[in-house]
């Protein structure tokens, strides 16, 4: 895709040891992709997010997220990324409106900006009249749509989701994607993980790893034709049947 890159990486390398989890990828990501990043357990993709949103510092090889540096500025990466976990990631014993300020506090937004925010989130769910429901009320599909809203309440430049949709139903999974088509409309990048594979369709470029390196990335239209699928699941079993070790 052509646009305004906002992850660059080359020849990027994670090692512990004898073990590399992350080996030489290079890729791109620009303002607005929804970029689905793939990979069965063991290929590499956790320790790969982690390096991009500044949580562990590279071996070798280099990127830039959100124009940062991940060697030298990863706490500048922190405060321009959103990140929602595949464990759930609010505070069950605070109420739906104080998650909300809660997180926005730390993303450093003014009081009156929380305020404004806080309206404009709970009206976005249909939860006026339950802001003061403690979350874990709450069904596990509304916690993690209200989980993603948050992720993104500072208009953060990139957030990424891993795994977001985990355990929820089709109808929920799709509303879900919804806020991610929203979101990526207003210029926010979308970097996720998933292993859902419909889901993989609905994303721009896929990437998927197999044993630290990217074996494959394009639109899911150009990998179903390269892999001659029907589906991006079939494209999927073909790289992931490759893979030689079993665990991240």
């Amino acid at each position: 895709m052509i646009g305004e890159k906002v992850i660059s990486a080359e020849k990027l390398t994670k090692r512990f040891g004898d073990f590399t989890a992350v080996d030489h990828i290079t890729f791109d990501v620009v303002k607005g992709e929804i970029f689905g990043f793939l990979g069965a357990n063991g290929a590499g993709k956790t320790t790969a997010m982690r390096m991009l949103c500044g949580l562990s510092l590279p071996t070798l090889g280099s990127a830039m997220v959100a124009g940062f540096d991940v060697y030298r500025q990863n706490e500048l990466i922190k405060k321009n990324i959103g990140y929602m976990s595949q464990k759930f990631s609010l505070y069950e014993d605070l109420t739906i409106r104080e998650n909300i300020r809660f997180y926005a506090g730390i993303y450093g937004l003014t009081d009156d900006k929380i305020k404004e925010k806080s309206n404009l989130l709970i009206n976005r769910l249909n939860l006026a009249g339950q802001e003061k429901s403690l979350v874990r009320s709450l069904p596990l599909g509304w916690r993690q749509k209200l989980a993603f809203l948050i992720a993104i309440v500072h208009d953060p430049a990139i957030v990424f989701l891993d795994e977001p949709t985990g355990g929820v139903d089709p109808i929920t999974r799709r509303e879900f994607w919804e806020l991610i088509y929203d979101a990526s409309s207003k210029g926010i990048t979308v970097f996720v993980t998933t292993h859902y594979m419909d889901e993989a369709e609905y994303c721009h470029r896929v990437s998927i790893m197999v044993d630290g390196r990217i074996d494959a990335l394009d639109s899911p239209a150009n990998l179903m034709k390269e892999y001659a699928s029907s589906s991006m699941d079939g494209v999927f079993l073909q790289l992931a049947r490759k893979a030689l070790r079993m665990s991240d």
